[in-house]
């Protein structure tokens, strides 16, 4: 309840919610589509490709597979290394648990299958500006603006990608990545944020550059919060109240709306 004439805070943080999500429609858009022209290239057909795109749902690790098919490797084995590759999802999971503490098990295990880099982004910083947890924003932020334009974008990659000669002279591969680092900018409030960002960053690109792409994802999410961890925490020179980070279960601000 908010009192008479006062702005209802969930209300502008779905409004802010809304805006943040359009560069992450179009990023799963431009993204989805070079998936799709990958996975015609490597043999797959719509309906395999559209099939991967709803069951795993995870964008860098679809592409991931993608390559580890080609070059033969087994398929334990690229279960194993989509794993590792997916493993900060982990962290992401700790990070709204506490926000949905006494939820029912079947709708958190549909929430963790839709659980994406993006749809983190915009559901933490959504549930942090309102200090509860908004299922109506989670899934928008999952599904409006990731789930949807993700598989759409897919089936038309695989369908009229194959007329596209070169689709990274557009840029289009590097859509997503840009959308996420400007979304990512906005969760930066401390010096533990902006010191695991950086690390994170650092740590991704050099591993990257240096051996693998994949295992440069993993590493520099991996310790890229450790070294956060490390760092005093404090806020970056901003002032004004802010949600907690971690509500609790008994907390007369969690809830649902």
């Amino acid at each position: 309840m908010t009192a008479a004439g006062a702005p209802d805070p969930v209300r502008a943080s779905r409004r802010r919610l809304v805006l943040d999500g359009l560069g992450i429609i179009v990023g799963a858009s431009g993204f989805g589509f070079v998936f799709g022209i990958s996975a015609a290239d490597a043999g797959y057909s719509a309906i395999e490709a559209g099939a991967m795109s709803v069951i795993v749902f995870a964008g860098a690790a679809q592409f991931a597979a993608i390559g580890y098919v080609v070059s033969g490797f087994s398929w334990p084995l690229i279960a194993l290394l989509t794993a590792f590759l997916n493993a900060r999802h982990l962290l992401y999971a700790a990070s709204l648990a506490p926000y949905l503490a006494g939820r029912p098990r079947l709708l958190r295990a549909v929430m963790a299958h839709l659980l994406t880099d993006e749809a983190f982004a915009l559901t933490i910083a959504h549930w942090r500006r309102t200090g509860r947890a908004d299922l109506w924003g989670y899934w928008w932020a999952a599904i409006v603006t990731t789930f949807i334009p993700w598989n759409l974008a897919t089936l038309a990659g695989v369908l009229i990608g194959g007329s596209i000669p070169d689709p990274t002279r557009f840029g289009l591969d590097v859509i997503f990545p840009a959308a996420m680092a400007g979304l990512a900018v906005g969760l930066v409030t401390g010096r533990r944020d902006l010191a695991a960002a950086l690390a994170g960053a650092v740590i991704g690109v050099g591993v990257g550059l240096a051996w693998d792409p994949a295992a440069g994802l993993l590493l520099g999410g991996l310790l890229g919060p450790l070294v956060g961890l490390a760092v005093p925490d404090g806020r970056l020179g901003r002032t004004g109240p802010t949600a907690p980070d971690a509500p609790t279960a008994t907390d007369p601000g969690v809830g649902v709306t």
